[in-house]
């Protein structure tokens, strides 16, 4: 048990180093990519993270200074409840993250983020997202499993969040229409 504890430590550790680091560095070549963002609250009035797919250009971006963005943009937010929303949207195989990548990132998370996390949506997921989504949850991160929602469409969104509280580019949503149409889902109106 003291072993677990000590291992706990240097991953707190570890994360108050970079947290540290990513409000001291310049990280506008990765803000000024606008991948990652905040927009809105849900309708539990839960903060909203987008993450636009096709602007993370994996292999040309400084993965170290990714993630100390993505540090300094969520630390706050993970206090409480949160939610992401990923848009898978006309990716290529550039936008695909490695799984050791991905490891690395979930590994050095402390357990708010995964506590408060309480929603992951998948916008236009393809074959690819649906195996890396099930791998992930199945053999890495376990405890997410039930959080991660793929949804064929924006308008799937519309239930849980509110249609001004999302911001995202203009051509997820004329890709969303041009394969769903204009009007395809009508969530319930709340009672």
């Amino acid at each position: 048990d003291g072993e677990n504890n000590s291992l706990a430590l240097v991953e707190i550790d570890i994360y108050e180093r970079l947290l540290r680091r990513a409000k001291t560095e310049d990280l506008s070549e990765v803000s000024g990519i606008g991948c990652l963002y905040q927009s809105g609250y849900d309708r539990f009035g839960r903060p909203v993270i987008v993450f636009v797919g096709k602007w993370f250009r994996f292999s040309d971006i400084n993965l170290d200074k990714a993630l100390l963005y993505l540090i300094y943009l969520l630390d706050p937010l993970v206090k409480s409840d949160y939610v992401i929303t990923y848009f898978h949207t006309l990716t290529t195989n550039a936008n695909h993250p490695s799984f050791t990548w991905l490891r690395e990132v979930y590994n050095v998370l402390p357990y708010k983020y995964k506590k408060n996390l309480k929603a992951f949506y998948i916008v236009h997921p393809t074959f690819w997202t649906k195996m890396t989504t099930w791998w992930f949850t199945t053999f890495m991160a376990p405890a997410i499993k039930q959080k991660v929602h793929s949804l064929p469409g924006v308008e799937y969104l519309y239930s849980v969040m509110s249609p001004d509280q999302l911001e995202i580019p203009a051509y997820i949503t004329e890709y969303d229409m041009s394969i769903n149409g204009l009007r395809y889902f009508q969530p319930e109106s709340p009672t």
